[in-house]
């Protein structure tokens, strides 16, 4: 079975800027559409950006203009690059496909954003 690891979180100071990776342990990122979600402490988990087939892209309003997905699928490796954060933005977050869990694949254990300072 496929599985997730996402890096690259940390703690950033209001402004600055993270970029997280997630590595799938199978060639999923040709196939199917992927996503990047995040959840706050307290809310439910929410996609913030996702990557079709194709290459298009799309985003939440939240964080339309600051954030961008990207992938390369020789890699087997999909990105968030993250700007202008804000703390607002403080979550876990995590990739999964879009919409999540299509063929079974599981939840990563997630990378912890924290907007701070």
């Amino acid at each position: 079975q496929v599985q997730l690891v996402e890096s690259g979180g940390g703690l950033v100071q209001p402004g600055g800027s993270l970029r997280l990776s997630c590595v799938a342990s199978g060639s999923i990122f040709s196939i199917y559409a992927m996503g990047w979600y995040r959840q706050a402490p307290g809310k439910q988990r929410e996609l913030v950006a996702r990557i079709a087939n194709g290459g298009t892209t799309t985003y939440a309003d939240s964080v339309k203009g600051r954030f961008t997905i990207s992938r390369n699928s020789a890699k087997n490796t999909l990105y968030l690059q993250m700007n202008s954060l804000k703390p607002e933005d403080t979550a876990v977050y995590y990739c999964n496909t879009g919409p999540p869990n299509v063929a079974g694949l599981q939840w990563g254990q997630g990378g912890q954003v924290t907007v701070s300072g």
